[in-house]
C-alpha cells in the first residue's frame, strides 16, 4: 500500500470530521440559542460537547500528524510559504478552538441546570455564547484558508507555470 495515499486518506477524513462537525456544532448551537429553549440549549450544548470530545479532538491530532507525515513523504521544504502560512493558521484555529471547548462544557453546565431548575439562562452563558461566536468567527475563516494552502499550494503552483 501506498505510505502518501493512506496518510492523505487520514487527512482528508479527519478534515472532513474537523471542519464538519465544527460546522455543524456551531450552526445547531448558534440556532438554538436563538430560540432561547432552555431545554433545547441544554441538550444541544451536551451533545456539541459530546461532539468535540468523539470527533473534533481526535481530527485535532490526526490533521497535523498526517499532513506533516505527507510533507515528508513527498519531499515539499518545510520553508514553503504555503506549508509555513498552513502551519500558523492551524495554530489560529488550534488557539480558538480550546477556548472554545472550555465555554461550551461550561455552557452546557449552565444550561443542564437553568433547564433541571426550570429557569432562566444567567447573563453569564450569553456572555460565553457571544464570545463563543467570536472565536469561531476567527476559527473558521483560519481553516478555510488552510484548506484553500493545502490543495493550491500557492508556492509550489505559481512556481510550476
Amino acid at each position: 500500500m501506498n505510505e502518501y495515499l493512506l496518510f492523505k486518506w487520514l487527512h482528508i477524513l479527519s478534515s472532513v470530521a474537523l471542519v464538519g462537525v465544527g460546522f455543524g456544532s456551531a450552526f445547531y448551537m448558534y440556532f438554538t440559542n436563538r430560540t432561547r429553549n432552555v431545554a433545547a440549549i441544554a441538550e444541544v450544548s451536551r451533545l456539541v460537547v459530546r461532539a468535540d470530545w468523539w470527533f473534533t479532538t481526535p481530527a485535532v491530532i490526526i490533521q497535523p500528524a498526517s499532513g506533516l507525515a505527507m510533507v515528508w513523504i513527498a519531499g515539499y521544504a518545510w520553508s514553503d510559504a504555503w506549508l509555513s502560512a498552513t502551519l500558523g493558521l492551524f495554530v489560529v484555529a488550534g488557539a480558538s478552538w480550546l477556548p472554545v471547548v472550555w465555554l461550551q462544557i461550561q455552557m452546557a453546565k449552565m444550561a443542564r441546570s437553568a433547564a433541571k431548575s426550570n429557569s432562566e439562562l444567567p447573563q453569564r452563558y450569553w456572555r460565553y455564547a457571544r464570545l463563543w461566536t467570536q472565536l469561531g468567527l476567527i476559527a473558521f475563516p483560519a481553516m478555510l484558508l488552510v484548506f484553500w494552502l493545502m490543495v493550491f499550494r500557492p508556492t509550489a503552483y505559481f512556481m510550476a507555470s
